[in-house]
């Protein structure tokens, strides 16, 4: 059809045909529903039918929609009321909407019957722990028994709770390692610096100058300095008699040698006029010596008396207990490790902290550069974690 042509009306079509319109008879809506026809149906007819009338406002489509308009507004009656399931999408959309308000739509379900009931939001959270409670704690534990202890050996441990839920696989994993790697303070560390063939007071003397050599110094060069002092017949009164210039000649390159040398001359005199030339049996008396810190006396009452007073935490220890998280917060000073690590750790563990703890930190857990990749840790520990996904970022 061209655009300039107008399309014609049904007033004009019916001037056209010049058929005149003239109802006979009104009537209202409530008597016409049978005979009532619309305006377009007389398009087409001759009009001579004096049964058929029409209405001069409103077209079949108007009609339709007000009749589907009363339909809908008609009020429900007991014989149509809507069952309580009802599946069509107007009703499941309204039920979404109503589920989608509440605060717990993380577990929702958009449930027909949801319309009837009350939601309430303590009965929700009620329901969803009852729903996902969990005992994560006692699965980890499952998994130990199955991962740890590989020689049949009883799981004393297993109802330890420490800070961090694995601890007892980050230690069996540990030990595993230990013995596949062997590390410097496994030939050179404090425990092998006192002479075999001496008396039982002089290793004990030995052990205790030894370890106070080894404060932030490595094992190797601990241990050669004590082969020096040795070959020179190490004893409280070999040390006293020396003098200061040669003692430090013998200790060098030790960290603050020339320290510990003045420290090692004050030591002596005290146990040689105090303890009869041995050295304190308690930690207490141990630390009151120049130059003895908590670590160096816990490990030598273990190493010189066979006791287990607590854990000598050096850096090894203090660095990685802070990086499995076996300390509840994170730390600064060794002591503190040291507390933390005490109040929960078994004790019959404590003499063996150490010793493992050093040798791994001297392998594979380094201060600068830990081989994580190598450890058996990697996927449990924290830090090990934190480090890949910083790598991750940066990439």
């Amino acid at each position: 059809m061209a655009r300039n042509v107008k399309k014609l009306s049904l007033a004009n079509k019916l001037a056209k045909r010049g058929d005149v319109i003239k109802p006979t008879e009104i009537i209202g809506r409530q008597n016409r529903a049978d005979n009532v026809r619309d305006i377009e149906d007389l398009v087409g007819t001759s009009g001579s039918s004096n049964s058929i009338y029409f209405s001069p406002l409103q077209t079949r489509k108007q009609r339709e929609t007000v009749k589907n308009i009363n339909i809908k507004s008609e009020p429900l009656t007991p014989t149509r009321v809507l069952p309580k399931r009802i599946k069509n999408e107007e009703q499941d959309q309204l039920q979404s909407k109503i589920l989608m308000g509440s605060a717990m739509v993380v577990k929702c379900k958009v449930v027909p019957d949801a319309m009837n009931s009350p939601l309430r939001i303590d009965r929700i959270k009620k329901e969803l722990q009852t729903e996902f409670k969990e005992e994560p704690r006692q699965e980890i534990l499952e998994n130990i028994k199955k991962e740890v202890d590989h020689q049949g050996q009883p799981h004393m441990f297993l109802g330890v709770e420490g800070p961090h839920p694995l601890w007892l696989i980050h230690l069996e994993n540990i030990r595993i390692m230990r013995n596949r790697l062997p590390a410097p303070v496994d030939t050179m560390g404090c425990h092998r610096c006192a002479d075999p063939k001496a008396d039982a007071k002089t290793q004990r003397f030995q052990n205790l100058v030894a370890l106070m050599l080894s404060s932030q110094t490595k094992d190797q060069t601990t241990f050669e300095a004590m082969n020096r002092l040795k070959e020179r017949t190490l004893t409280t009164f070999s040390i006293k008699e020396m003098p200061v210039t040669e003692l430090e000649s013998l200790l060098h390159p030790v960290s603050f040698y020339k320290n510990k040398a003045k420290y090692l001359k004050q030591t002596v005199e005290i146990l040689i006029d105090k303890y009869d030339s041995d050295i304190p049996d308690n930690p207490k008396e141990l630390i009151a010596l120049p130059g003895v810190g908590p670590k160096m006396a816990h490990i030598c009452m273990a190493v010189a008396w066979n006791k287990v007073t607590g854990i000598g935490v050096d850096v090894h220890v203090h660095r990685l207990t802070n990086r499995l998280g076996w300390v509840p917060e994170p730390t600064k000073e060794p002591e503190q490790t040291r507390i933390g690590l005490e109040n929960w750790l078994p004790h019959s563990l404590w003499a063996e902290v150490n010793h493992l703890f050093v040798g791994f930190g001297q392998t594979i857990c380094t201060p600068l550069k830990p081989n994580c990749g190598e450890c058996l840790n990697k996927d449990i520990c924290p830090s090990a974690f934190k480090e890949t996904k910083a790598k991750k970022s940066k990439e």
